[in-house]
């Protein structure tokens, strides 16, 4: 059973859940921006193929997934399997994930609210535009990953 803790994030409504449910067979039929894909993951407890609309952020030259609804269902499954795959159109790409350290997540969060603020901002106490040490109080509360290449972890 999950930890009260696991509990931490901020379920969907019913809209959300039908918006996310035609976003993501949007994505996966190839449409949307180049940073929509469809997190693919297996479910930690039933081993079903789970999936969720995600904006992927690529900073540096690097990617990384940001949960900006805090330890959801996804989050817990990724975490528990360790890789997950991101799905656009017919290309699958299985990567594997590595968590960020909660005191290398500010300039992460600061750049994806940037980037993600119209879909993301009211998930955030801190407003988009704020410098990166702003995000340091609430880091916790945001699961980060790095996608790192299936060799590579």
């Amino acid at each position: 059973m999950d930890s009260p803790s696991a509990q931490n994030f901020a379920r969907p409504n019913r809209f959300e859940r039908a918006f996310n449910a035609l976003f993501g067979s949007l994505i996966g039929l190839g449409l949307g921006r180049s940073h929509h894909y469809l997190l693919l993951v297996r479910g930690r407890k039933t081993g079903r193929l789970y999936s969720a609309p995600i904006d992927l952020l690529t900073l540096d030259g690097r990617r990384y997934l940001v949960c900006p609804r805090g330890r959801s269902q996804w989050v817990r499954n990724a975490e528990a399997a360790g890789q997950v795959t991101l799905k656009r159109g017919a290309r699958r790409e299985p990567v594997n994930i590595r968590a960020v350290a909660d005191a290398d997540k500010p300039p992460l969060l600061k750049a994806y609210l940037e980037r993600f603020k119209l879909a993301v901002q009211r998930y955030f106490p801190v407003p988009a535009g704020a410098p990166a040490a702003a995000f340091a109080a609430v880091a916790a509360r945001y699961p980060v990953f790095e996608v790192v290449e299936t060799g590579e972890a």
